[in-house]
């Protein structure tokens, strides 16, 4: 495979604004934090018909995580009792393109700005995009995990 060696230029399009100051250790009760997503003024057009949506995408660049070399194999949840796998098969942090994604309840909006639970982001992450959920499009019910992955209600 031939790499390419150009770069990708990503613009943010909000920011977050929340409590959480510094990556807390996991386990984290991220459903409990609101979040406010302050969309740029010249987007708050494109919100529109967004608060139709019980729910969300937020697509964000983690821009506060320590500088350490990019590990190739992760215990997941950094739990040691979980087998050590390659990166790309976890939600690990620390990666080539630091972008996270998270599905977030959408509690209402004001304007430019998305009031919003679950994001597990800390405050001042730069927001790079947003995307409605969509069931038919964004749930899988004949997905496969392996065994060290527990389904929600066993968590």
């Amino acid at each position: 495979m031939e790499r390419q060696n150009s770069t990708i230029t990503v613009k943010p399009i909000g920011i977050v604004r929340n409590a959480v100051q510094k990556p807390p250790e996991p386990p984290y009760d991220w459903d409990k934090v609101v979040s406010r997503i302050e969309i740029e003024p010249g987007l708050t057009e494109a919100l529109d018909g967004l608060d139709a949506f019980s729910h969300i995408i937020v697509l964000y660049w983690m821009n506060r995580l320590a500088d350490e070399p990019l590990p190739m194999k992760v215990h997941p949840r950094r739990d040691p009792n979980f087998p050590l796998v390659g990166l790309f098969a976890t939600r690990a942090p620390h990666r080539p393109n630091p972008i996270g994604e998270t599905t977030v309840k959408l509690l209402k909006r004001e304007d430019n700005v998305l009031v919003v639970s679950g994001l597990d982001a800390i405050d001042g992450t730069p927001v790079i995009d947003i995307k409605p959920y969509l069931p038919r499009n964004d749930s899988v019910t004949d997905a496969r995990t392996p065994p060290w992955v527990k389904p929600p209600s066993e968590s």
